[in-house]
């Protein structure tokens, strides 16, 4: 479900500039976009229980509280007390017909950037609160994966990756990188997050998570360079 950076829903897409730590949502920039930077919506959002109904919801589809309770594996009271305050905040909504328990809930239909307002101090540690949450959401899921890999088919023991590269770019670059690699991820397969039922035999959910960040600050990049793109000293001029 949710992703760090500017790109998705709860998972991960958006797109928002002035945060320091955003965590996109969802299924792409077409979907529309919602930008969430307020302490209260954010902390809303960020109780375990309310994550994992999001994720339900978002991999699973349409299901009432006793539906995802089992799947949680929380009891129906607890899952309608949560979806409600989702929906009270506009991340999930009613999908129409039963009542009470047996009311069917959707994932409302909007990528979501969640980030922060700079300066507001309740705002920045509500959003680093909740990324800090999918991230071990995130974590949990990838070490399961790991864990548990080779009773997969070959195929897809093959197919699946984690690589880690070191790029020297500017920030525009690495917006524009990352505005890329959605942008393809979108066009090619993001209605597949609505309409699952139009994807390929033998499709399984697969999370992409797309993670990048300076690991060394400004000043020394600054220093690097500089001794890069400094003129070599002149050699000794012996028998002259």
């Amino acid at each position: 479900m949710p992703n760090e950076n500017p790109s998705a829903q709860p998972a991960e897409t958006g797109a928002g500039p002035e945060a320091s730590a955003e965590t996109s949502t969802g299924t792409g920039s077409k979907l529309p976009m919602r930008r969430v930077a307020d302490a209260t919506t954010l902390r809303a959002l960020g109780h375990p229980i309310r994550i994992q109904l999001m994720e339900a919801l978002g991999m699973h589809g349409t299901m009432t509280a006793t539906e995802v309770g089992e799947l949680i594996g929380e009891s129906p009271t607890t899952c309608s007390f949560h979806l409600r305050q989702l929906a009270k905040y506009g991340f999930v909504e009613e999908a129409g017909g039963g009542k009470g328990r047996a009311r069917p809930w959707r994932v409302a239909g909007e990528a979501l950037q969640l980030t922060s307002t700079p300066g507001d101090t309740e705002s920045e540690l509500a959003a680093e609160a909740l990324g800090r949450l999918i991230q071990d959401r995130q974590a949990s899921r990838y070490r399961t994966w790991r864990d548990t890999r080779h009773s997969y088919p070959e195929e897809w023991v093959r197919a699946a990756t984690n690589s880690e590269t070191l790029l020297y770019l500017t920030a525009a670059e690495l917006r524009q990188l990352n505005d890329d690699i959605n942008e393809l991820i979108e066009s090619r397969f993001g209605h597949r997050y609505f309409r699952p039922e139009e994807s390929p035999p033998g499709s399984l959910p697969v999370e992409i998570q797309l993670t990048n960040y300076p690991v060394a600050p400004p000043s020394s990049s600054r220093a690097h360079q500089t001794s890069t793109t400094a003129e070599p000293p002149a050699a000794d001029q012996e028998g002259e």
